[in-house]
């Protein structure tokens, strides 16, 4: 597998023409490499306002980079620009009232609580 390269991150989601996959109910996902099983994955995902992710679960660390937007969890609420180190074993909701879109990067995968 060759390096991933991606020379202006921001202008790369905003880009009408980027594929994006249904993820849950009001957010799209745009993986950068395929998920390795019990491993790290990379993705872009893009929140309509008002969407939620449900309570959830990290494994491992989780990397958030707010590239446009808001994005909020039971910490606070991180604008643009913000980057947000989830750690192993911490579990949180999230939503985003006005929308979003962000770079998640996963050590491991993330395990949706009921």
């Amino acid at each position: 597998m060759e390096p991933i390269v991606l020379n202006d991150l921001k202008a790369i989601a905003l880009d009408p023409n980027l594929p994006w996959e249904p993820f849950r109910p009001g957010v799209e996902i745009h993986r950068l490499y395929p998920a390795e099983p019990e491993g790290a994955a990379a993705a872009l995902l893009r929140y309509q306002p008002g969407a939620t992710v449900p309570y959830h679960l990290h494994t491992g660390f989780e990397h958030i980079l707010v590239l446009s937007g808001s994005q909020s969890d039971e910490n606070g609420t991180y604008s643009a620009g913000t980057l947000v180190v989830n750690p192993p074993d911490t579990r949180h909701t999230v939503h985003s009232p006005e929308g979003c879109i962000v770079l998640a990067i996963w050590a491991k995968p993330v395990h949706i609580e009921p």
